[in-house]
């Protein structure tokens, strides 16, 4: 079913005109009727204002196969990355790589290319074919078309120099200098480490998102940095292959 059809049979279902209906979203009749006879669909936030009316989720709004992608960088919204506020409330413009605890993860685009580039490349798109189809895709999203609006956030990027200045004053000895930090979804970089008491454990939570960065260790071989950290903690550790065998070697509270 369309989403046209949808919202029709939503609308009638619940016993409201196109102008109350409308009126509850904000928006005006004709904008009601030109959804209903397939002209345009509802941007996002008035999607979200008929998701809570109706009960409806967004993907249901939208009918199958269409879904919401991140505004930012482009993946599909499943419901499990879905990106919160402060509140904990959803945010669904974003993933939680992009958005996280009211905070936009990303200033800068080749940034964001960078870090995509790395985890699309594939036996069917080589990474010159994924980067070339980042830099024409990536402008076309809402955040980067609206970035000086929405995602100049200088108070953060100070925050984000001033935790690698942080990271960079400890000299780990073998460690290259930290130059960027990047939005890191927490149940991928929580790595379980062994204590000298043969216990093992775990410092971050799976849902949420930190900063950080892999970087080749100055001795050789195939281990590597590992650099965690937020608002409240520098975890600093080393890592073969795949994450495989962690050893911790710092976590620092701030």
């Amino acid at each position: 079913m369309d989403t046209k059809d949808i919202i029709y049979e939503l609308r009638t279902k619940n016993g409201l005109s196109q102008d109350a209906l409308a009126e509850k979203v904000f928006v005006t009749r004709q904008a009601v009727s030109r959804w209903e006879n397939g002209e345009t669909v509802p941007n996002t936030e008035t999607l979200k204002l008929l998701s809570e009316l109706f009960g409806v989720s967004i993907n249901a709004l939208l009918g199958s196969p269409q879904q919401l992608i991140c505004q930012c960088c482009g993946m599909p919204l499943e419901e499990s990355i879905i990106s919160r506020e402060k509140d904990g409330s959803q945010n669904r413009s974003y993933c939680k790589w992009c958005y996280a605890d009211g905070e936009y993860m990303y200033s800068d685009l080749d940034d964001l290319i960078e870090v995509c580039a790395k985890h699309m490349t594939s036996e069917e798109h080589s990474e010159e074919e994924v980067r070339s189809y980042l830099k024409q895709a990536l402008p076309e999203l809402d955040y980067w078309k609206r970035y000086k609006e929405l995602g100049k956030n200088s108070a953060f990027d100070e925050f984000k120099k001033k935790l690698i200045d942080e990271i960079n004053a400890l000299n780990v000895e073998g460690m290259p200098e930290l130059e960027k930090l990047n939005a890191l979804v927490g149940s991928y970089v929580n790595l379980e480490y062994r204590l000298p008491n043969g216990a093992s454990v775990r410092f971050l939570d799976d849902n949420a998102t930190y900063l950080g960065n892999q970087l080749e260790c100055g001795f050789g071989g195939d281990r590597c940095f590992g650099v965690l950290a937020n608002m409240d903690f520098i975890l600093i550790c080393t890592y073969g292959k795949n994450g495989t065998d962690p050893e911790l070697v710092m976590y620092k509270k701030r």
